[in-house]
């Protein structure tokens, strides 16, 4: 991967800007997809102990026989972990599963109420070299306004539903003031809206030859945003990747930006 192709986290780890998303990932047939995945040129994997598939990403990775170091692997810790030592639980069966001595970035897979010392457990794993980065995940402007205030080390990242038609801006402003990066899940609305047929997204596209997919993914990483797309299909694998030879204008950023509707598709929280 080009330069451009990654973001620098605030410890300096250097993270892909596409990953590829494992959830609803299960048994044979999903580890043969994350290793489609991995075939296809996929270097971030994202996963979480709520997905139930860490295991098979932990063998996809292993028979791929690509070097661990060149893998960026991030999973997150549920409900069932809250609190300091069910998240040290968690961690080491999260190592286990994985099949790696480290992982790359954990996250807090919501903003429970036992987070801080969740993150207290995730704090200990960073300073011993179990993990390379740790952050957040789900969290609002607020949330995450009172989460910094007593955490110690500012997250790496937060990880939230983020897409052209929920863009989200004034949260990420808010992260980046802090030190903290973006990162998209549901970059294609997970089919709640028909955004591979939105015609703002086809008609720019045109102009570059691209997809209306490869323009909203585009659309946030040349905003910062870092996306974790998920397709069971190896062309748009492959096309979910093409992204990085095109740099919409700022007219196209602006009409895109217009699809907004400052409204979460999933119900779970508003800024």
């Amino acid at each position: 991967m080009t330069d451009n192709q990654y973001m620098t986290l605030n410890n300096g780890v250097n993270m892909p800007m596409v990953g590829f998303g494992t959830w609803t990932l299960k048994g044979q047939q999903g580890k043969k997809i994350i290793l489609d995945a991995l075939a296809a040129g996929y270097r971030l994997i994202d996963t979480a102990h709520m997905y139930g598939n860490e295991d098979i990403v932990g063998e996809a990775v292993a028979e791929s026989r690509i070097p661990r170091d060149e893998i960026f692997i991030t999973t997150k810790l549920c409900g069932t972990r809250a609190g300091y030592k069910l998240a040290r639980q968690g961690i080491e069966e999260s190592l286990e599963r994985l099949q790696t001595d480290y992982i790359d970035l954990l996250l807090i897979h919501e903003p429970y109420a036992e987070a801080g010392d969740m993150y207290r457990a995730l704090t200990e794993a960073y300073r011993s070299g179990q993990v390379r980065a740790i952050g957040i995940s789900n969290f609002n402007a607020r949330e995450y306004l009172t989460f910094i205030e007593t955490c110690g080390i500012i997250p790496m990242v937060n990880q939230v539903e983020c897409h052209v038609y929920y863009r989200r801006k004034e949260l990420q402003q808010t992260l980046e003031a802090h030190g903290t990066k973006m990162q998209a899940w549901s970059p294609f609305t997970e089919g709640q809206k028909p955004i591979f047929r939105e015609p703002v997204l086809q008609e720019v596209g045109k102009k570059y030859g691209k997809t209306a997919a490869q323009i909203a993914l585009q659309y946030l990483v040349q905003q910062g945003i870092s996306v974790i797309p998920k397709s069971s299909h190896r062309d748009r694998m492959i096309e979910n990747l093409d992204i990085f030879d095109t740099t919409l204008t700022p007219d196209d950023i602006d009409r895109i930006y217009q699809l907004g509707t400052g409204k979460t598709l999933f119900g779970w929280y508003d800024d």
